[in-house]
């Protein structure tokens, strides 16, 4: 099995070219090598390599600077996964790609199922969802999967923002009426990789998997109640802050305007991709801990 990984270098990228290595062949290519924006460039890749699976984990993803670079946004999140998708269905390969929360409004009371109508606020949902909309009529075979609220040890989110946050002030005003499930890069990589396993040995399944599936971590929090958790679980692994967790307090949205309106409720039902590859996913705070411990120790 070959596999062509897209966007290396990013959260999701760095983690799925280890966890994608065991299954088979891998040319694994980050933004220097294979830019999104340069599409002959990425088929010239596609025509020589053949690959049996391609995987997009690369992405415009600054979601306040798309508000003012949606030309930018929509060349990489939309036009370049429509060009994938189509070279995917030409060479009769599968295409992996991720999609986002930020395709919904935000306004439903329950988490979001896949059969939900998206109804994006920002660009940068705009953008995805437009991705999305170009998988599926491609006609390529195909797996998106949407996910929320993503940190890693690499590369810039909330997590790394919060522990750098909290040793240089000592107070912090956190959003505390937006929720969501925090999710790892390195269990999206993870549960990427088993649903591609079990494509490639059970051919029943493989003939009707195609689809949008949700993969976020199970539970939820608000970012005001993540901040919280991160700066006592890192205290408790040893450092230090000036932040005190009393010293975080909760704020509306409404009093931290951003260029890009975000949605309020950003869980994601997951109790498809559970079905359907049998599989678990874990309390958010589970593999938060972990990542914790591997900032630290």
């Amino acid at each position: 099995m070959k596999i062509l990984l897209l966007g290396a270098n990013g959260q999701v990228g760095w983690e799925l070219e280890r966890s994608l290595a065991p299954l088979g062949q891998l040319q694994s290519c980050n933004r220097h090598t294979a830019n999104l924006e340069d599409l002959d460039s990425i088929k010239k890749i596609i025509h020589n390599y053949v690959p049996d699976i391609i995987v997009n984990a690369a992405a415009y993803t600054d979601v306040d600077k798309a508000e003012s670079e949606e030309n930018r946004a929509y060349s990489i999140n939309y036009k370049a996964v429509d060009f994938l998708a189509r070279e995917s269905k030409r060479i009769d390969a599968w295409f992996i790609h991720y999609s986002s929360d930020y395709v919904f409004d935000g306004k439903k009371l329950d988490p979001y199922v896949e059969l939900d109508e998206p109804e994006p606020l920002s660009i940068y949902g705009k953008s995805k969802f437009k991705g999305e909309q170009s998988v599926v009529e491609s006609g390529c075979k195909y797996i998106i999967f949407r996910t929320s609220w993503v940190y890693s040890t690499r590369g810039n989110n909330f997590v790394k923002t919060m522990i750098r946050l909290g040793k240089e002030k000592d107070r912090l005003n956190i959003v505390s009426d937006q929720i969501g499930a925090p999710t790892s890069a390195r269990l999206i990589a993870d549960i990427s990789s088993l649903c591609l396993y079990r494509l490639s040995y059970d051919k029943n399944l493989a003939k009707n998997v195609s689809g949008i599936y949700h993969l976020s971590s199970s539970g939820k929090t608000s970012w005001y109640g993540l901040a919280k958790y991160i700066i006592n679980e890192s205290k408790n692994l040893g450092d230090t802050f000036l932040v005190g967790s009393e010293s975080i307090h909760p704020i509306s949205t409404s009093e931290y305007q951003l260029p890009a309106i975000r949605p309020h409720n950003s869980l994601l039902k997951t109790q498809k991709i559970c079905n359907t590859f049998s599989i678990h996913l874990p309390h958010w705070k589970v593999p938060l801990k972990r990542t914790l411990q591997e900032i630290y120790l």
